[in-house]
């Protein structure tokens, strides 16, 4: 037992070398640590690295993505169906027609017959006004109308006399001519036989031959005469035609103090009191027909390109049609007048909002798509359609059409029974990929 643990001893103990021995180095050893813990830790860092890796591959293939709730955004199917061609409107009930009452001249309101909100017949008496000015200014016209017809009937009673004149003179002077001509024809005879000089004939000759000048020059004077002073008369006839017209102006707006009403109907807007000065154009108030109705509405500038004369709409069973058509784009709207065709419900009053269906064209058959906010953000353009199992709604390009307030007519790049995000893209303009997160 002994010899046996010697042994053992012996071989736990280091063997001595040739080398100097060391102080304690009986006692010292090298301990070696184990490197197996490392490569567990290796292998998972690679990993991670390779897929963090094939990660961002697939982003830069695929584009931008965004996690979304799905408990925040509205979905919609695409369907076949009926697209009805319309757009609903807004409108305001107005008088069909409406006439406006200015005052043509200015004046002092001297009296106040009706008030505002009467109802009036054709030509009755509104308000009286006094215009010292325009009285005196007729009066004036007046008198230069006179004066100028006076003028007229002046010349023309010269003209009248000068012709006369004339005539009588070429009387006269063809008398002499007729007297001459045959004292002449005697004179040639006795000329033969001696009985007369020929100086004396060589006179007689002379006379008649002056005569004949004569008649021919005062025919050309008269004609001459006649012809100036029918263009002088002309002249005044013309100006005084003109008088007489400012005349007649100058009259009817003095008859205009007097205000009547141009139509029968409902004034309104009418505000004057008596001793009032009224300047000339200002506006004394309205005159609506009565029981006569059309709709003022606006509609989004969308539509201008669509929207035409004599195009209809429906109003609770009634049916109007565009009568006129205002195309000043103000705030991104334009303005139309629709008017009742047939029978009118009466029902409507005046300043009564309305809701309109304005038919744009004629229904047919289609794929369609729920209108929603997403279009305002797209144009239409592209849409994020929804893959089968809901996770995921992937941006594609489409192709849309018309559209109402409750569908959008598809033309290409979507198929019955797909799904697509209708709700707002304001957040998703950037994104190509859309990860559905709680989908309903």
């Amino acid at each position: 037992m002994t010899q046996a643990r010697s042994v053992v001893k012996n071989l736990h103990q280091p063997t001595p070398t040739s080398a100097t021995n060391v102080s304690g180095a009986g006692m010292d050893r090298v301990i070696e640590r184990p490197q197996k813990w490392r490569m567990p830790w290796l292998i998972g860092i690679a990993v991670a690295l390779m897929v963090a890796i094939v990660w961002w591959l697939q982003q830069q293939s695929s584009g931008q993505s965004l996690n979304v709730n799905g408990q925040q955004i509205m979905l919609g199917t695409v369907t076949q169906g009926t697209f009805e061609d319309f757009i609903p409107v807004r409108g305001r009930v107005t008088p069909a027609k409406t006439l406006y009452l200015d005052a043509i001249e200015g004046g002092r309101v001297e009296r106040v017959l009706v008030e505002d909100g009467a109802t009036l017949e054709e030509g009755q008496l509104i308000v009286e006004l006094s215009n010292a000015a325009l009285q005196l200014n007729v009066l004036s016209n007046e008198a230069r109308v006179a004066e100028q017809l006076n003028n007229i009937r002046t010349l023309e009673l010269n003209l009248e006399q000068n012709r006369l004149q004339h005539k009588r003179n070429i009387i006269d002077i063809e008398y002499q001519i007729k007297m001459l001509t045959r004292q002449l024809a005697r004179e040639a005879t006795l000329r033969q036989t001696n009985a007369v000089s020929e100086s004396q004939y060589q006179d007689t000759a002379d006379t008649l031959a002056w005569y004949q000048q004569r008649l021919n020059i005062t025919k050309e004077s008269q004609a001459s005469d006649a012809r100036m002073q029918e263009a002088q008369l002309v002249f005044l006839k013309t100006t005084g035609e003109r008088l007489e017209h400012n005349l007649s102006l100058s009259q009817q707006n003095l008859e205009s103090m007097n205000v009547r009403a141009p139509v029968a109907g409902k004034l309104s807007g009418f505000d004057v009191e008596v001793g009032q000065s009224i300047g000339r154009g200002e506006r004394l108030g309205q005159i609506d027909t009565p029981n006569d109705y059309k709709i003022s509405a606006l509609i989004d500038e969308f539509y201008l390109g669509r929207v035409d004369i004599g195009q209809l709409a429906e109003y609770d069973g009634y049916q109007l049609r565009i009568s006129k058509l205002y195309p000043q784009v103000q705030n991104g709207q334009f303005e139309v007048d629709l008017e009742f065709v047939g029978q009118q419900p009466d029902t409507v009053r005046r300043g009564q909002s309305v809701q309109l269906k304005l038919t744009l064209g004629d229904a047919a058959k289609a794929v369609l798509i729920p209108n929603g906010a997403f279009y305002q953000d797209t144009g239409g353009r592209w849409v994020f359609v929804v893959n089968a199992d809901g996770q995921q709604a992937v941006r594609r390009p489409v192709r849309l059409g018309r559209r109402n307030n409750q569908f959008i007519e598809v033309i290409d790049g979507l198929e019955p029974g797909e799904r697509i995000v209708i709700s707002p893209y304001n957040n998703y303009l950037e994104m190509q990929q859309l990860n559905i997160q709680n989908a309903k």
